[in-house]
């Protein structure tokens, strides 16, 4: 059966609009304030993802390296970010055509939840933690003691507004360990 007028222009419209929101999700996942003047080779925070080192009470923790990608690694992520960017928006699940946008918001309410959170948890006086976040979801490294309630943060860390997941990359530590060398 041959596709009516109706239904080939429509297929039309649909291919430009889905092609002109990945231009625009490609220049907005370049942001203005990202960083300049790196060398290619050179890591660094391309995308401008929020980085916060929000605990360090486990002196033996090791830093994560962040959200780092050299120039080469940043273009051959590109169209898999865009991809990633603007599917819950095409899905309908996303009131931000890119979901990398909700990411600067995300952090600011993250800080105001962890520290409500830490009055009921004390996850301050037991972690060294940092949280990536990236196109909603949050993504946490760091150290966690033995007796750390670990199930409870994570969960009470995801009902954070705009959150669609976290991702758990922690490692349970002593606090009293010493640094190796």
């Amino acid at each position: 059966m041959r596709p009516s007028l109706s239904t080939t222009n429509t297929t039309r419209v649909l291919a430009v609009v889905i092609a002109t929101l990945l231009r625009a999700a490609h220049a907005a996942d370049t942001p203005a304030d990202a960083p300049a003047n790196t060398p290619a080779d050179k890591p660094a925070n391309r995308g401008n993802d929020p980085f916060l080192h929000v605990s360090s009470a486990i002196v033996a923790c090791p830093t994560p390296s962040g959200p780092v990608q050299t120039e080469q690694e940043w273009l051959a992520d590109a169209h898999y970010r865009i991809e990633r960017g603007n599917s819950c928006w095409i899905a309908g699940r996303c009131r931000l055509p890119n979901s990398y946008g909700y990411d600067k918001e995300i952090a600011e309410n993250v800080t105001r939840r962890l520290n409500a959170l830490n009055a009921s948890l004390h996850w301050r006086e037991k972690t060294s933690l940092w949280l990536t976040l990236q196109r909603r979801f949050i993504y946490i490294d760091g150290c966690v003691s033995p007796d750390f309630d670990k199930t409870r943060f994570v969960s009470e860390l995801g009902e954070t507004a705009d959150v669609e997941k976290i991702i758990d990359r922690t490692t349970v530590l002593s606090p009293k360990l010493k640094a190796r060398p």
